[in-house]
């Protein structure tokens, strides 16, 4: 028998012991951080594009006005004899200054005045149909409303896909502006159609200082108030204003008056083009 297999058995104690005087190694000796590094920066990754997107979403949605009010119309006087009823509310002026502080405060909601942005902060905005996802604020259409256009406001909960349609081919067939002859879609005077849920009835038409509330979608008075109303109160005037008729105990008008500005029929062209606010 050799001397290897005449070797005593080692006992429990001494088994246990020797596993114990065995140096460890691996894993065992590094810190949590460092066993799960990559697990950590991951994550980390992901956390920070999470607030960014957030901020982000939030920043391109938050509003940058405010309202004191949502504004009611005043009962309107009845019109004297002969005379037809006036189209739409008087609403107190606001003022018209630029660059006011974001987020603006407005008295009354929707703002047919109040301060508003100049070209270098985007107003007046661009004239068209601007979707309910579209960035459209007020400031910027106020101004749009100082030059002489009309601003036609929808809340979102009756944006439909038929009701944008709608809209489109009613900008399409707008008439040009009364006064002036601007069409629709000249920038800064024309015809501007945004998504505003601060007001009291789901549509609303304005212009400056005058604002015509509508329970549903009524084309053909917008029409109307606009032929009656457009360019007749807006401060910032964009053509010569025509000269009155006189009358059968008035004089003629006197030689070297500017002449009346050109016609506003549907389709023909500007009378002048808008002066710089």
């Amino acid at each position: 028998m050799s001397k290897s297999s005449r070797r005593a058995p080692r006992s429990a104690e001494a088994v246990r012991a020797g596993r114990r005087e065995r140096a460890r190694v691996g894993y065992a000796r590094k810190s949590f951080t460092e066993r799960y590094r990559g697990v950590l920066i991951g994550l980390a990754i992901v956390a920070g594009l999470g607030l960014l997107v957030t901020f982000l979403v939030s920043g391109a949605t938050a509003k940058t006005y405010s309202c004191t009010q949502i504004w009611q119309p005043a009962p309107t006087p009845e019109p004297a004899p002969g005379q037809s009823p006036r189209l739409g509310y008087v609403q107190q002026d606001m003022g018209n200054r630029h660059n006011p502080d974001v987020p603006t405060r407005y008295t009354f909601c929707p703002p047919a005045s109040g301060p508003h942005f100049d070209a270098s902060r985007g107003g007046p905005i661009r004239a068209q149909v601007y979707g309910p996802d579209d960035y459209a604020p007020p400031q910027g259409w106020v101004h749009n409303l100082e030059h002489g256009g009309i601003v036609i406001l929808y809340k979102g909960e009756v944006a439909t896909d038929e009701l944008i349609d709608q809209l489109r081919e009613f900008y399409r067939t707008f008439p040009n502006s009364p006064i002036c002859g601007f069409p629709p879609g000249q920038n800064g005077v024309g015809l501007v159609i945004a998504r505003f849920d601060d007001m009291a009835t789901p549509f609303s038409a304005l212009v400056w200082d005058r604002v015509l509330p509508l329970e549903t979608w009524d084309p053909d008075r917008v029409r109307e108030f606009w032929l009656a109303e457009g360019e007749r109160s807006n401060p910032e005037q964009q053509c010569q204003r025509p000269t009155p008729t006189p009358g059968p105990n008035q004089s003629a008008v006197p030689s070297g008056s500017a002449a009346p500005s050109g016609s506003a029929a549907p389709g023909g062209s500007p009378a002048a083009s808008p002066a710089s606010s």
